[in-house]
């Protein structure tokens, strides 16, 4: 049961893209509304679908949502496939959450990083003039921090192999999960991390050798006995 915010006439909204500082300004936002007894907002915007994510943006997103659910967050919201300008999208949700503070990191490495240029500010304050703004300065990652593990990913499926599961590259004729596929950056094996959605929401099962590593991750109706 959510704490009752003795604070309804203020609300916060963090917005966060993929980077290290995510968590930074979740808790700063977190602090924020803690001081003023209010709810706070969590709010990620990406042009592409949610099962195009890679292993690292798929990474982030379920760190921020445990960390959304530990700090008692009054709602995180993750839009994907969006194709509009993204001050409209900012506007959008602050007007229908009644937010009226906006958070947001300043980085080299972050789309946010807009918003310290005037004609983004400019844009926005006309469309949400009742919102105060934070521009957080965050610091750059280093090389080793955005260091890549895997591959990008293809689009592959899980077909049942006996008792296991095994990875495929071609559409099967019978049931399947599809998902998208990141080998692993120098292996001449099919190891890695296979992502798909189920339920609205996205599970990771690690492979080796083509092979499922934990086959107790996967929906029940998958794991047990498949119709042909």
């Amino acid at each position: 049961m959510k704490h009752v915010k003795g604070r309804l006439d203020e609300s916060i909204l963090v917005c966060v893209y993929y980077g290290l500082n995510g968590e930074r300004l979740i808790r700063r936002g977190h602090k924020m509304a803690m001081m003023l007894d209010c709810p706070l907002y969590i709010l990620s915007v990406d042009s592409q679908p949610l099962d195009a994510f890679d292993a690292e943006k798929s990474g982030y997103i379920e760190q921020w949502k445990d960390l959304s659910e530990e700090l008692d967050v009054e709602k995180f919201i993750l839009l994907d496939n969006e194709k509009r300008p993204i001050q409209k999208v900012i506007a959008e949700v602050a007007k229908n959450y009644g937010i009226s503070q906006i958070i947001v990191g300043q980085s080299a490495q972050s789309r946010w990083e807009e918003i310290t240029k005037g004609s983004f500010l400019n844009v926005l304050l006309k469309e949400v003039p009742f919102v105060d703004f934070h521009i957080v300065a965050v610091q750059r990652p280093t090389e080793d921090d955005t260091y890549d593990t895997y591959e990008k990913g293809v689009r592959a499926y899980l077909i049942k192999d006996q008792d296991n599961f095994k990875i495929a590259f071609t559409c099967p004729r019978y049931v399947s999960i599809e998902g998208i596929f990141f080998k692993e950056i120098g292996t001449d094996f099919d190891n890695g991390i296979f992502k798909f959605t189920y339920n609205d929401k996205m599970h990771e099962i690690h492979i080796t050798e083509g092979l499922v590593n934990d086959k107790e991750k996967l929906p029940v109706e998958f794991t047990s006995p498949l119709r042909q």
